[in-house]
C-alpha cells in the first residue's frame, strides 16, 4: 500500500474531512434522520442532566439508535467504560439473534438494552469491594456522551458511553466520580455567579484538551524486544551517540511513514466526530503529539480513549510500533498528556479569559483564585491523581515539570495578585499597573512567557496541566482538578455570601476576597524554574513535599483533608476511595513486578549469553596471538576481565532480583507497594547499568536485542 511505503495517495480513495467528519457518531444530525422531534426534545433534556429518559422513550431511541448504527454496517453492540485499571472494556453483542419461532433472525436491542447492562464484573479490579463470588456488575449509558461505531474489516460495533457500578453500586470505573466532579464544580461555579448577578446562566461547562504525546517505532525491530512488547518500555539500552541532544527532531518535517499513520488516524477519528487540531515532531527521536480540539471535558476524556484505541489499531495496519509508556527510554524525554482545561458559561463566555470588562474581569479573577485556593490546600490530590507506574521515571526529567504540585500565573496576573494583595483591594489613583477601568487591569492575553517547568501554569485563558503521564486515562487526572476547583469556589462562595448579606457590593467584595485568598494560597505560587534544588528546598520550607516516591503520591489519595473534601462534595465515599487506592497500589506493584520479571528473563536469555560469546570471541583472538609479539595483549585480557566482572555482577544480581521479587509478594499491597519503590526499583537500576556497560563492548551482530540506535530510526 502506498500508505505504507511512505509514497503519495490517491485523493480519489480518501474524501474530505468535511464529508466523513461524525459520520459514525449518533449526534444530532442522525437523531434528527431516526428519532422524533418529540423524543430528541426529550433525550437533549436527558443529556443535560435535566431530567432521566423514561422507558417509552428509551425504546424508540434504542430502536432508531440501532437502524442508525445497523445501516452504517455495525453488527454488534456493547457498553463501552473505563474501569479503574485505565483501560477500555466491552462486551459485544449482536444485533441480530434467531428468537422467533422458525429460527429466523430478528434485530433486536430494546430500550432495557439501551439503559443498562450487566457484564460480568468478577475479573475486573475491585479491592474487596466485593467477594469473588459476586459477579454482577451494571454497565449505564452515559446519556451525555454520544454513541459511536468502531468499524471493522466485517461490520462494526455500536459503542454506548456507560459508566460500571459494583453490583451493590460501588464504582468500578473512572467515568462514575469525574461526572461527579464536574457536577459538583458546575453546583458552585453557578451558586459564585448568582452572587454577581449573573441569574440567567442555565449551566458551566469545564472544557478540556488533552495533547497526546508518544512513540512510533519499527514494528518488526520493535518486537524483537521483550521488554518492548510486554512492558511497553525499554528496561535496558545504551544511549546512542545520537537522540535530543541536539533539538532537530522538534516541530521537524515529518517523514512520509509516520505522516501516513497520522492521516489514517485522523481520518478515522474524523468519523466518531474526533476533530485533530495540531500534530508534530516532539523533542526525542521518534515522538509525536496529537492535539485534539477543546470539548466538554466528560466528552473530551471519552475522546481521549478513543483517541489512544485508534493509534493502537493503525499503528498495526502501518507496521508501527506505538508506545504511550511515560518514559520508554533512558535519558530521552518521556511522554505526557498536558491537560487544557477552563469554565464555559451558557452564554459561551470563558470563564477564565480576561476581559477589559471591569465586571467580567473581577469574575475572571475570583473563579482564578478559586481555583489557586483549591490547589492550594489539596495539591496532594493532584498528586495522587497523577501517580502512575510511569510517571515515576518521566516527572522531574527532561520537558516534565518535577512531582513537586505549583501554581505558575506569569508576569502580568502576579504582578496584578500583587497589587491587590498589598492593597487588600482598595487601589490608589495612580497604581502600579494601568487598572483600566475603575479598579481592574486590563489584561492581554498571552502577555508572558509559559513556564514549562511548572506543573499547573495559567497560559492566558486556561490552565494547562502537565503532571499526568501519556499512558493515563485522562478522567481520573480531570476529576481531581475539578474537584480541588469545587473546593476552592465554595470556600470564596461562601465568604462572598456572607460580605455580601453584610450589606457590600459584590464587586468590592469580591475583590477583597480575592486579596484574602491570593494570600492565603500564596505558598503554591511560583514563578521560577522548578528543576532546581533552590526549588526544591524552597517547596519543602512551604510544606508541599509530602511524597518523594510514587507509591507515597497514592497514599495521599487516602490523606484525611481529601477525603473530607471529595465526601463534602459528594464526589466519592470513603469507602470508594478506599476501593480506588488499592486498586492503583495494586496497579503499581503490578507493573514494576513485570518490569523485574522481564529483566530477568531478558538477562538469562540474552544478554549472559551474549557476554559469554563476546568472551569466547575475544579469547579466541587473544590464543591467535600465542608466540607473535606483534601486539600487545594485555588490552584483549583486559575485556575479557571487564566483561566476566560484568557478568559475575549481573548473575549476582538477578539472584537478588528473585529473592526480592518473591519477598514482595508475601507483603500486604501497601508494603510490597513502598517496598518495591525502596528496593526493587533501584535493583533495577543497578542492574540496568551494568547490562548497558557489557552492551558497550559487545559486537553489534553478538547483542540479542536492537539497540537504541536502531530502534530510534523510521525509514520513509
Amino acid at each position: 500500500m502506498a500508505a505504507l511505503s511512505g509514497g503519495t495517495t490517491d485523493e480519489r480513495q480518501y474524501p474530505p474531512v468535511r464529508e466523513i467528519f461524525g459520520s459514525l457518531l449518533f449526534d444530532r444530525r442522525a437523531m434528527r434522520e431516526h428519532l422524533p422531534k418529540k423524543v430528541i426534545t426529550n433525550l437533549e433534556e436527558a443529556m443535560l442532566g435535566r431530567r432521566p429518559l423514561d422507558a417509552a422513550d428509551a425504546d424508540i431511541v434504542a430502536m432508531g439508535m440501532r437502524n442508525w448504527a445497523i445501516s452504517k454496517g455495525a453488527t454488534h453492540w456493547t457498553h463501552w467504560f473505563n474501569p479503574i485499571n485505565e483501560n477500555t472494556a466491552e462486551k459485544h453483542q449482536a444485533f441480530t439473534l434467531p428468537v422467533d419461532g422458525d429460527g429466523a433472525p430478528l434485530e433486536v436491542f430494546s430500550g432495557k438494552d439501551l439503559m443498562q447492562g450487566e457484564p460480568d464484573a468478577s475479573s475486573f479490579p475491585s479491592a474487596g469491594a466485593r467477594s469473588t463470588f459476586e459477579a454482577r456488575g451494571y454497565s449505564v449509558w452515559d446519556t451525555s456522551s454520544s454513541a459511536f461505531i468502531v468499524k471493522s474489516p466485517k461490520g462494526g460495533t455500536l459503542c454506548i458511553p456507560s459508566v460500571f457500578l459494583a453490583y451493590d453500586g460501588t464504582p468500578l470505573d473512572l467515568k462514575t466520580g469525574l461526572l461527579r466532579a464536574l457536577d459538583a464544580l458546575e453546583t458552585h461555579s453557578l451558586k459564585l455567579l448568582r452572587v454577581f448577578g449573573q441569574r440567567g446562566v442555565r449551566y458551566v461547562r469545564m472544557t478540556v484538551g488533552s495533547e497526546q504525546e508518544y512513540f512510533l517505532l519499527d514494528r518488526p525491530r520493535a518486537q524483537k524486544r521483550p521488554d518492548i512488547r510486554f512492558c511497553g518500555k525499554t528496561i535496558i539500552g545504551a544511549p546512542p551517540a545520537k537522540h535530543q541532544k541536539l533539538d532537530h527532531h522538534y516541530f521537524g518535517a515529518i517523514s512520509p511513514r509516520v505522516l501516513a499513520y497520522m492521516e489514517d488516524v485522523e481520518r478515522d477519528l474524523a468519523r466518531i466526530g474526533i476533530a485533530i487540531a495540531t500534530r508534530h515532531n516532539e523533542v526525542a527521536r521518534c515522538q509525536f503529539e496529537f492535539a485534539p480540539l477543546f470539548a466538554e471535558a466528560n466528552i473530551a476524556c471519552d475522546q481521549n480513549l478513543m483517541i489512544m484505541e485508534t493509534m493502537r489499531k493503525l499503528a498495526r495496519k502501518h507496521e508501527l510500533r506505538l508506545l504511550f509508556h511515560e518514559k520508554p527510554f533512558a535519558d530521552m524525554n518521556g511522554s505526557g498528556k498536558h491537560v487544557n482545561f477552563s469554565l464555559v458559561d451558557s452564554e459561551g463566555r470563558n470563564l477564565l479569559k480576561p476581559s477589559t470588562n471591569q465586571r467580567k474581569n473581577i469574575i475572571f479573577l475570583t473563579f482564578l483564585a478559586s481555583f489557586v485556593l483549591g490547589v492550594s490546600k489539596h495539591f496532594t490530590l493532584l498528586q495522587a491523581v497523577t501517580a502512575t507506574p510511569g510517571n515515576m521515571y518521566r516527572l522531574g526529567g527532561h520537558e516534565a515539570p518535577p512531582s513537586i504540585i505549583s501554581v505558575y500565573l506569569g508576569e502580568a496576573l502576579t504582578k496584578m495578585i500583587k497589587e491587590i494583595r498589598t492593597s487588600g483591594g482598595e487601589f490608589s489613583k495612580k497604581p502600579n499597573f494601568d487598572l483600566g477601568l475603575a479598579k481592574l487591569a486590563s489584561i492581554t492575553a498571552y502577555d508572558s512567557d509559559r513556564n514549562r517547568t511548572s506543573p499547573v501554569a495559567f497560559t492566558g485563558d486556561k490552565f494547562e496541566f502537565r503532571a499526568p503521564g501519556g499512558s493515563a486515562a485522562v478522567a481520573f487526572p480531570v476529576a481531581g482538578v475539578a474537584a480541588v476547583w469545587a473546593a476552592g469556589l465554595k470556600t470564596v462562595t461562601e465568604a462572598l455570601e456572607k460580605k455580601v448579606t453584610a450589606g457590600k457590593e459584590p464587586l468590592d467584595a469580591a475583590l477583597e476576597i480575592v486579596a484574602d485568598t491570593m494570600t492565603e494560597a500564596g505558598k503554591i505560587l511560583f514563578e521560577g524554574d522548578s528543576y532546581t534544588e533552590e526549588w526544591k528546598a524552597e517547596a519543602a520550607k512551604r510544606g508541599l513535599i509530602r511524597s518523594k516516591t510514587t507509591s507515597e503520591a497514592i497514599d495521599l489519595l487516602v490523606e484525611r483533608d481529601n477525603v473530607a473534601m471529595l465526601e463534602d462534595l459528594k464526589i466519592y465515599q470513603k469507602r470508594e476511595i478506599d476501593v480506588i487506592h488499592e486498586i492503583r497500589l495494586e496497579s503499581f506493584c503490578t507493573a514494576i513486578e513485570v518490569e523485574m520479571a522481564m529483566l530477568h528473563d531478558m538477562l538469562f536469555e540474552g544478554v549472559l549469553p551474549a557476554i559469554s560469546k563476546q568472551m569466547i570471541l575475544e579469547k579466541s583472538a587473544l590464543d591467535s596471538l600465542e608466540g607473535t609479539d606483534l601486539t600487545d595483549s594485555a588490552p584483549l585480557r583486559g575485556v575479557i576481565v571487564k566483561l566476566g566482572a560484568i557478568k559475575a555482577e549481573l548473575i549476582k544480581g538477578a539472584d537478588v532480583l528473585v529473592e526480592a521479587k518473591a519477598r514482595f509478594e508475601n507483603l500486604q499491597t501497601g508494603e510490597r507497594a513502598h517496598a518495591i519503590e525502596k528496593e526493587g526499583v533501584p535493583l533495577m537500576r543497578s542492574i540496568r547499568k551494568k547490562c548497558d556497560e557489557a552492551e558497550a563492548l559487545i559486537s553489534a551482530d553478538i547483542w540479542p536485542y536492537p539497540s537504541y540506535r536502531n530502534l530510534l530510526s523510521l525509514s520513509a
